[in-house]
Parts: C-alpha cells; structure tokens; sequence
C-alpha cells in the first residue's frame, strides 16, 4: 500500500504517542483524522501541524468506551474522507480511571480499562473492516509485558486490557487475511517525549522523580540502545506496517523498545554486558 493519499483514523491522537503517529503518516501525504476526548485544543494544534507537513485532515471527539460513540466516530469518518485505509487503535484514558493495586481496585476501574482498550479495539476493528478496502491496515497501541508480568501492581487492570488487545490482533489477523488486510501491534516501552511537555506515553504523567529514575535506569543499559523512545519512533513503526513491503506481516506484536524487551532481569546488568 502506497501511503501518499490514503486516509487514517488514529484514536487519541491529540497529544502523546497518538500525536507522533498521526504527524509521521501526514509526512508521508496521509490524510488524518485526529480524535479527542476531552481536549479539543491539543487536537486542534495536532491538526495544525499535520497541515504544515503537507497534508490535511479533521478532528472527531468521541469517548472510545462507550460503543455509540465508536459507531458514530467511523460514521464520521465515512463521511468526510468517503473510505478508510488505515485504523490505529491508540486512545486511552487518563491514569485516575484505572491506576489501582490488584487489592484496591474498584469495578469501575477494572471496566475502564477493559472497555478502553479490549472492547474499543473489538468494536474498532468490525467498524473499520466495514469500510476499509481489501489491503488496508489496521494496528493497536498495546504493551505486551503487561500480558506476562506482575510487577507494576498498579498496571493491573490495563495490563490485563492490553493482553487481551493482543489476543483480539491475532484473531483479526486471521479474520481478514484473505482480504489483504494486515493486523498488528505495537508494544511500545519507555517513551518520553521533549521536556515539560506531555508528549510521550504514561510515563510522562507520573511524578517527575519516578520520571528521572526511569530515564537514568534506561540510559544505564537496561534499554541496550541507551535512550528512552520517543512519540516519533512509534509514528516511525507505525508507518513501516503501513507499507506495501509489510503487506506478508499479520498477527504480530512489534516490540519498539530499543531491546528492552529482550533483557534478563535475572542477571544483573554486569553481567549481561560481559
């Protein structure tokens, strides 16, 4: 799939990862459509830059946890650009609406984080296939170590969400393969974006000391590429899967981590470094 002229609809792309995504694709001619949930302004000035790199789209508002504002968001989309080429499932809500221990956390918590990622993934997918031509794309923002750790007790529910977004990538992918149609996800690991704006992933939101931590524990050898990711290197996988050359690659999980991912915490870090 050529990408100059294709359309893309990319949940939570106001700001964040969802912001790099949709600035990457609008280098490469793709017309976005930027969704919000409550910040209009951030998605307005999204809008903005993807119009200075060239390309053009509009912003939607929608709350991803609740199915009629999923169905009426594609009815949108259908039409103001006619068609969809590619989906990007990235949106998710703020930390309060799920950031809880295993012990403590409430019902209303636990759905808000399912309903967030699993089910608007499940509800995303069946609408975009609808009106998305045979060879298109479809991608989920998850984070695969939630689906086989514990230890981010706080992470509980939303780990158990993005598991289950990467279950559903491989049951799509089987699902539309014979139509062209790719599936995949992207796992990212510590994103920061620039300073003192909230431009990368959840950490960003987290209290500035645990912020440093973080940065100084990756950039000591735990990311062996010594840095933490930025919005653009996920902008920059997305847009690879999006290629024609991807077009043989389904059901997969990308890590974009800088090799976090493949490091053993068994061994200390010494060690490992020989």
């Amino acid at each position: 799939m050529a990408v100059d002229g294709k359309h893309a609809l990319i949940t939570g792309s106001s700001r964040g990862i969802g912001r790099g995504i949709a600035l990457k694709l609008a280098e490469t001619g793709v017309k976005v459509a930027i969704h919000y949930y409550q910040n209009e302004r951030a998605a307005n000035d999204t809008l903005t830059q993807v119009r200075k790199r060239g390309s053009d789209g509009f912003v939607v508002q929608a709350d991803v946890t609740r199915p009629e504002d999923i169905t009426e968001m594609f009815r949108k989309v259908q039409g103001e650009f006619g068609k969809l080429d590619i989906f990007v499932s990235n949106a998710r809500p703020d930390l309060p609406g799920f950031y809880r221990r295993p012990l403590d956390i409430t019902l209303e918590q636990w759905h808000m984080a399912l309903d967030s990622q699993a089910r608007a993934f499940l509800l995303g997918a069946q609408e975009s296939a609808r009106i998305i031509p045979d060879g298109g794309r479809i991608l989920a923002i998850t984070y695969s170590p939630g689906g086989r750790t514990g230890s981010w007790q706080p992470w509980v529910a939303m780990g158990a969400a993005k598991a289950a977004m990467d279950s559903l990538v491989r049951y799509f992918a089987v699902a539309l393969a014979l139509r062209g149609i790719t599936v995949n996800g992207i796992s990212p690991g510590g994103i920061f974006g620039p300073p003192n704006v909230v431009e990368g992933g959840v950490l960003r939101v987290l209290p500035q000391e645990i912020q440093e931590a973080i940065r100084v524990w990756h950039e000591g050898g735990w990311t062996p590429m010594g840095r933490l990711g930025t919005p653009e290197d996920v902008g920059n996988a997305v847009m690879l899967l999006c290629m024609d050359e991807a077009s043989f690659i389904t059901g997969q999980i990308l890590h974009v981590d800088g090799g976090a991912s493949i490091m053993d915490t068994v061994l200390p870090l010494d060690i490992q470094r020989g």
